[in-house]
């Protein structure tokens, strides 16, 4: 079997496995570009998994969506110093603050009916000693698809699915449960 058919195609490592092997691919060692890529993947699988131990618990009628996937990642941070905005102020960077922008599709079944929604996250994330860690997230609502550019207003959703999804794919990763993916 000739290898080089196989050249570009993305390897599944474990955390331990790409460790052994000399690769730099714990989650505390990766660009924040390439840990959200891979969060993203995984999200949607997450976030329903979060939903779903939430409706066991409550055993109520609620609607609840379903994370169909999450979209590609926006890494050009906002300000987000408390004061007025000036070009020349602090960066992200120096506040040890990381932003990344990303969408979600969602869907809820509602009298029969399939509801489809977006959702705009902005996500913040530090990066600490044991690796990174969610600090706060906004949400807004959109229509799916985009029939107006109105959307909700943003609301803190740092206790939402989302942010709870984004808590433990980060600690699984840093557990070495999750597989990184080479060569995206």
């Amino acid at each position: 079997m000739n290898n080089s058919a196989f050249a570009n195609t993305p390897v599944l490592l474990t955390q331990r496995q790409a460790v052994k092997n000399g690769l730099s691919s714990t989650c505390s060692e990766q660009s924040l570009e390439l840990l959200t890529i891979q969060l993203l993947q995984d999200l949607p699988s997450y976030a329903n998994r979060v939903t779903q131990r939430a409706r066991r618990r409550s055993r109520s009628s609620d609607i609840y969506s379903y994370v169909l996937l999450a979209g590609k990642p926006e890494f050009q941070p906002l300000p987000i110093n408390s004061g007025g905005y000036n070009a020349d102020e602090q960066k992200s960077n120096d506040t040890g603050v990381e932003q990344v922008f990303f969408t979600t599709k969602e869907r809820q079944y509602i009298a029969g009916k399939i509801v489809e929604s977006q959702q705009f996250h902005w996500l913040l994330l530090t990066k600490s000693n044991s690796g990174w860690r969610l600090v706060m997230m906004f949400t807004q609502i959109g229509d799916y698809p985009q029939k107006q550019q109105v959307v909700s207003p943003p609301r803190d959703s740092s206790k939402g699915v989302i942010a709870q999804a984004v808590k433990a794919w980060l600690r699984d990763c840093q557990a070495g449960s999750v597989r990184m993916r080479t060569g995206i």
